[in-house]
């Protein structure tokens, strides 16, 4: 993975590029982003970068010395990327190097397995990244159960963990000289799933061999042991804009309305950004037709039956379906404040937009979009989804039908 495949953050990779080119390297570094700022990426692009054979490689054409301590040493090739074709650069980037080690939370395989790695399940880690690199922690152990080359013990498996058998295997592999490159490097993704197990790592964080590099990625810092924390640089990866967003949307063969809106929508959060771009995210339009039709013509028992079925879509989609909401909701602001920027809309969207927005002003459109937001809220912390969107229509019922504002202060 090369630096010109993450979205945007021009500044952010002219930092990391200037930490190779300088001999600023540190021995530990957090790359701590949202989820959907693409850090993991970041970090395998960074690691690709410092192992690339070309990287301020000595210029071929630099006449050596002749008594070999009179002349400066040759210049080096300061390069704005990884080669990609380099040996290293290919292996880098088929997450294959010898040199290039990941950690990340993993499921017992099966009860009889008490000692589980995250070497075990390389083969499903690289698939995954591969098919979805701004993937978060659910959709991993999604496609980990869904996936996975070995059986998984469902039952024994609540929640993923990065286990103490782990940090033993990293001591060990870090211990050792590197194969190929100057450098060995651990990607460790999640450090949040470290628990104190993970101070058994310090030592090594703070006093590494010469050439290891310890590069973390995670979301929450609030949940890093703080005594990893505290011995690592922490360089912080932003959201990318809108409109990166909608320009890596449209490079990867979106029209341009519908990258827009998408682009809108995600708020930088390049994996909301994939999902609404699915094809599932097409019919979520005609989902919340069907949804606010019923609730305003108040037909219960046709209402009832739509909620039992987004019931068992599951929490991913439930918040896709969320997402989408709000950016029509916004669409339909930006429509009323900016007439102009219709003709980049999708046709259907902008119809929706138009006949949302003649029946509700933008405090009421506002009121929607937060009152959708707190949903997501819920969501992602197992409210349950049957009682949620009942109280959400009831909702959306008077804030549209009766155009008044529930607000509790």
């Amino acid at each position: 993975m090369q630096f010109d495949e993450i979205v945007g953050r021009v500044q952010l990779k002219e930092q990391l590029r200037d930490l190779v080119e300088q001999n600023r390297l540190s021995h530990s570094i957090l790359f701590l982003g949202k989820e959907g700022s693409g850090a993991l990426p970041l970090a395998i692009a960074f690691a690709q970068f410092i192992l690339c054979e070309r990287v301020n490689a000595p210029a071929k054409d630099a006449a050596p010395s002749l008594f070999g301590d009179l002349e400066p040493e040759a210049p080096a090739i300061v390069r704005s990327d990884s080669c990609g074709a380099c040996p290293a650069c290919i292996k880098a980037s088929q997450l294959m190097h010898p040199d290039l080690h990941f950690t990340f939370p993993v499921l017992k395989r099966d009860s009889n397995h008490n000692k589980v790695l995250s070497a075990d399940y390389i083969t499903e880690w690289r698939e995954f990244i591969k098919k979805d690199p701004y993937g978060n922690i659910d959709d991993w152990i999604d496609y980990l159960r869904e996936n996975s080359h070995s059986k998984i013990d469902n039952a024994a498996n609540k929640q993923p963990n990065i286990t103490v058998h782990e940090c033993e295997d990293i001591l060990h592999q870090m211990s050792l000289r590197p194969f190929e490159s100057d450098f060995k490097i651990q990607i460790i993704w999640m450090p949040e799933f470290l628990g104190k197990e993970g101070n058994r790592l310090l030592k090594l964080i703070e006093e590494p061999p010469a050439g290891t590099i310890f590069l973390f990625v995670a979301e929450d810092d609030t949940k890093i042991l703080p005594t990893i924390l505290s011995r690592a640089q922490i360089i912080r990866v932003p959201l990318p804009a809108d409109d990166e967003v909608e320009k890596y949307l449209i490079n990867r063969g979106m029209d341009t309305g519908r990258a827009a809106s998408i682009a809108s929508a995600a708020a930088g959060n390049l994996r909301e950004a994939m999902r609404l771009g699915s094809s599932e995210g097409e019919q979520w339009e005609r989902i919340i037709r069907d949804w606010l039709n019923l609730a305003i013509s108040n037909k219960v028992e046709l209402l009832s039956k739509w909620i039992d079925e987004v019931n068992t879509m599951g929490r991913e989609k439930q918040k896709q379906l969320l997402n989408y909401f709000i950016s029509l909701v916004r669409l339909t602001v930006r429509l009323k404040y900016a007439g102009e920027m219709a003709h980049a809309m999708v046709q259907s969207e902008k119809e929706f937009a138009l006949k949302l927005g003649s029946m509700c002003e933008v405090e009421i459109l506002e009121e929607m979009a937060e009152e959708l937001g707190k949903a997501v809220y819920y969501i992602e912390r197992n409210a349950n989804s049957k009682m949620l969107f009942h109280a959400l229509t009831i909702r959306l019922y008077y804030l549209i039908k009766e155009k008044y504002l529930i607000l509790v202060k």
